[in-house]
């Protein structure tokens, strides 16, 4: 695969997930400031639970995290995979830009990618790839387990579109 481009601050917020993976026994009382290096492994470690929490198989799974491009490692069965490891780690708040690196056993075609855009719904984005809105489950399932309702997408999300 190669580098998929994210809207930065679209996505998941990590909010005060952040503040438990840096401060993991601190006082909270004390004021503490997150460096850039700090933050940038506690994006990596947070993109690793989601990747974990999708129910995704990879082996040998690496994210790492600088500035705002996270790449990730390890293996995957087929391109559907790491193209859906791919949304996971880029629909996060902060990461602009996925360097897919996950070797591939089984490769296929590559989907396409679609940021949503205001106004968007999966039936009109079916219309315009498809040609027919009433295919919308299509990208839906596409798009499981980051999609838990079809009715719930967000401007900025990316999306995987799977071929006709």
């Amino acid at each position: 695969m190669s580098i998929f481009d994210f809207v930065t601050k679209a996505g998941s917020k990590l909010g005060g997930k952040i503040f438990d993976i840096v401060n993991d026994d601190a006082d909270m009382t004390e004021v503490k400031k997150i460096d850039p290096q700090e933050l940038a492994n506690a994006r990596a470690k947070s993109i690793k639970e989601n990747i974990e929490e999708s129910g995704v198989l990879v082996q040998n799974l690496d994210v790492i995290v600088e500035n705002d491009r996270a790449t990730l490692r390890g293996r995957v069965g087929t391109q559907g995979c790491a193209e859906k490891l791919t949304l996971v780690a880029g629909n996060q708040f902060g990461i602009g830009s996925v360097d897919c690196q996950l070797e591939v056993t089984k490769p296929e075609a590559e989907a396409q990618f679609y940021t949503v855009k205001s106004g968007d719904t999966l039936g009109k984005i079916a219309k315009n790839f498809y040609g027919d809105a009433s295919k919308y489950p299509a990208i839906f399932e596409a798009n499981q387990p980051m999609l838990a309702d079809p009715d719930k997408i967000y401007v900025g999300q990316n999306l995987r579109i799977p071929a006709a």
